[in-house]
């Protein structure tokens, strides 16, 4: 009876925040935005959205995938590093989330835009300025500056608690460093690579501000288009049906993910 009343609190915030609202979300998906009868109607028009759908993937795999190959030496760094230095750089990784994430993210539009702060530089130089902004890789790049955190916290997680001793006995064993990065470490930290893909990847995908400030017209992300449908288009149907869809995708997308880590997580721990 007292574990049960220990988990009151956690089952009535799931209940109140996630249950009620995602109940709330299935109804407008599968009724009629007029009658309120149900229909399939809503769902029958995902395949115009399609390309848009496959582009937010494809971006947000890239800033993924990104983020994970700057982030992973970031993260050895850090794990590698004295415990003083440890806290210092990790407090630098997480500073910059401090500030507003709308703030990010129109710094970056006034770095980048054609009269901004790059291409000022450029301009005094001499040279044409480049079109820095508006197009697939300025989203990217707004995508990989707010969420890079996301990656190398998880992954800093992880590879502190490998065992320094396996690294001591891969070497005693005639292992040279790119050896003992390959069969020690790198195994040992899948847990955090997948955990920092998938934190990476869910806001990722799923972003509107980020496309709208930094990218165009085609470079429209399934976000913006669930943003229009209740702001703009007031088709919230519509809009509860797309963003079904896309909930049911990142669910399908984590547990695929997930079948990469195993129960291995418990050697790395002293």
């Amino acid at each position: 009876m007292k574990r049960n009343r220990l988990l009151l609190p956690y089952t009535l915030w799931m209940t109140v925040f996630t249950l009620i609202p995602l109940g709330v979300v299935v109804f407008y998906a599968f009724t009629d935005s007029l009658t309120g009868a149900f229909t399939l109607e809503n769902l029958s028009h995902l395949g115009t959205y399609l390309p848009i759908f496959l582009r937010s993937i494809f971006l947000s795999l890239a800033s993924s995938a990104i983020c994970l190959v700057i982030g992973y030496p970031v993260a050895y760094t850090i794990a590698r590093a004295t415990p003083s230095r440890q806290r210092l750089l990790s407090m630098l990784v997480m500073l910059p989330m401090c500030m507003s994430f709308l703030l990010r993210t129109l710094a970056w539009v006034a770095m980048l835009e054609d009269t901004g702060i790059l291409n000022s530089w450029i301009s005094a130089l001499g040279l044409k300025p480049l079109p820095l902004i508006r197009n697939s890789g300025a989203v990217i790049l707004g995508m990989v500056y707010n969420y890079l955190p996301y990656m190398i916290t998880p992954l800093y997680t992880v590879m502190i608690k490998i065992d320094p001793r396996l690294i001591e006995a891969a070497q005693d064993l005639g292992c040279n460093q790119r050896q003992v990065f390959t069969r020690v470490v790198l195994p040992l930290s899948v847990p955090g690579i997948v955990s920092g893909l998938t934190m990476v990847f869910v806001p990722a995908v799923s972003t509107f501000y980020i496309s709208q400030k930094l990218g165009s017209t085609g470079t429209t992300m399934i976000g913006d288009v669930i943003e229009s449908q209740f702001k703009t288009a007031y088709n919230p149907n519509l809009g509860a049906a797309l963003s079904l869809t896309m909930m049911v995708m990142i669910f399908l997308c984590i547990g695929f993910m997930n079948r990469f880590t195993g129960q291995d997580e418990e050697v790395m721990t002293p």
